[in-house]
């Protein structure tokens, strides 16, 4: 009895650790998007005066309202696509080398995008 109490208690531990390091994850995600993404994928007017930012603005006007603009709206983006657009780029968006965007930050921004549109669909 105590051996089965003391594993509950491991795998709880075991759980709550995983949680936290996903919450942090997911919070670097954040930062990285911000810092790298946002500058064209966010909310908001450009610096030009436009009413969106170039990259939100170009998928609002390739999707013509079927799919959002903005990333952190999307429910349609699966890790491995984010991925592989800004490794290689797509359009306009140049790519990104691991010089700029780490392979532990590129993770980090599928998880946050990830858990944006998680959110959305709750």
């Amino acid at each position: 009895m105590k051996l089965a109490r003391l594993v509950g208690v491991l795998l709880a531990a075991a759980c709550a650790t995983a949680a936290l390091a996903q919450t942090n994850t997911i919070e670097r995600g954040k930062q990285v998007f911000a810092h790298w993404c946002a500058p064209c994928h966010g909310s908001g007017r450009g610096d030009d005066g436009a009413p969106m930012l170039p990259g939100t603005h170009a998928l609002t006007l390739k999707y013509r309202g079927q799919k959002p603009g903005l990333l952190e709206e999307r429910t349609d983006l699966p890790p491995e696509l984010i991925k592989a657009f800004v490794r290689t780029g797509v359009a306009s968006m140049p790519p990104f080398r691991k010089t700029e965007v780490s392979d532990a930050d590129l993770e980090a921004i599928a998880a946050y995008l990830a858990e944006t549109a998680t959110e959305r669909q709750r």
